[in-house]
């Protein structure tokens, strides 16, 4: 199995990004793990909410491909903890062969990335910063694979 999480926008924070980067490599202890960026729109200023959605979706959506499961990380998504998530991860494991996490820029996504979309889920009914879900999320998914390990980094 392969997981990307696939991102809108570069992560501007170094405290941020050295968080990911602490877990994407102990993610890559379980599970082939790629983040995958896509530029943001420039000149965003001028723009109406539904259009920066709709240009950010058409890039989004050239990275769909058949066979895919692609997981929207949306706080209308379906909420799990942390066991119920490294369950539904192994559930998937059989599944497909790849797994993307989206996270869309900072208005979220167009109506035809939601149309595409296995799956809608959220981190939590909080909302977040689309910069601080990546790390957030980074950290469940490590979390999730130490539960399906039987590892002791969760403490149920």
């Amino acid at each position: 199995m392969r997981i990307t999480l696939l991102e809108i926008g570069k992560t501007r924070d170094d405290f941020i990004n050295e968080g990911i980067e602490v877990f994407r490599k102990r993610i890559a202890r379980y599970v082939n793990f790629n983040i995958v960026t896509i530029p943001g729109i420039k000149n965003t200023r001028n723009m109406i909410m539904k259009e920066v959605q709709h240009q950010e979706g058409i890039k989004i959506l050239k990275f769909f491909k058949n066979g895919d499961y692609n997981i929207l990380l949306d706080e209308r998504g379906k909420e799990y903890d942390s066991i119920s998530l490294a369950e539904h991860l192994n559930e998937l494991y059989g599944k497909a062969n790849h797994i993307q996490f989206i996270v869309g820029g900072p208005y979220g996504f167009s109506e035809e990335v939601y149309q595409k979309a296995n799956e809608l889920m959220a981190l939590s009914r909080l909302t977040f910063s689309h910069q601080m879900v990546r790390l957030i999320f980074m950290e469940q998914i490590y979390r999730a694979f130490t539960i399906i390990k039987g590892e002791p980094y969760h403490h149920a």
